[in-house]
């Protein structure tokens, strides 16, 4: 069922690690990396450059203000619940004992509620992340990632 010629649509497929995945078991050399083009030094400022302007830009800071919309509001949120949950166990231990249903009692139904709000509050950064986000940040790399190849003077 597996021909030894099957050809994949990953670039990365070539360039596997020494032993691993070729036909036959034959260890085939890893390709050399090529050499870098022209001063060093002078690529890499031309790189920080890049990279400077792209979080300069009004699509990287769109992006970071999604990102604490979202996240300051329910870090201090989440950590206030979790206050109040502390310190009414601490203070209150009556009303954290009172009984619910059978011998499930207010703080454990507080401390399920912890449980509870981390699962949601991941959801939810999930959610926002992939709805919100993640598409404008993609594009953003892209970018960066083709400024800064032509910073290093084209594909190497």
């Amino acid at each position: 069922m597996h021909s030894s010629n099957a050809r994949y649509g990953d670039p990365w497929y070539d360039a596997l690690a020494s032993g691993w995945g070729e036909a036959g078991g034959a260890r085939v050399p890893a390709a050399s990396v090529p050499p870098a083009r022209g001063d060093g030094a002078r690529e890499a400022v031309a790189a920080a450059d890049v990279y400077l302007e792209v979080q300069r830009s009004a699509a990287f800071q769109e992006v970071r203000s999604r990102y604490r919309r979202f996240v300051v509001p329910a870090v201090a949120g989440f950590f206030v619940w979790y206050i109040v949950y502390v310190v009414t166990a601490t203070t209150a231990p009556g009303l954290m004992a009172r009984p619910v249903v059978g011998a499930v009692n207010v703080a454990m139904l507080a401390g399920l509620g912890q449980f509870l709000t981390t699962f949601l509050l991941t959801w939810a950064y999930a959610r926002h992340a992939r709805l919100r986000r993640d598409r404008a940040a993609l594009e953003l790399r892209w970018d960066t990632q083709e400024l800064t190849r032509g910073a290093r003077g084209g594909a190497m």
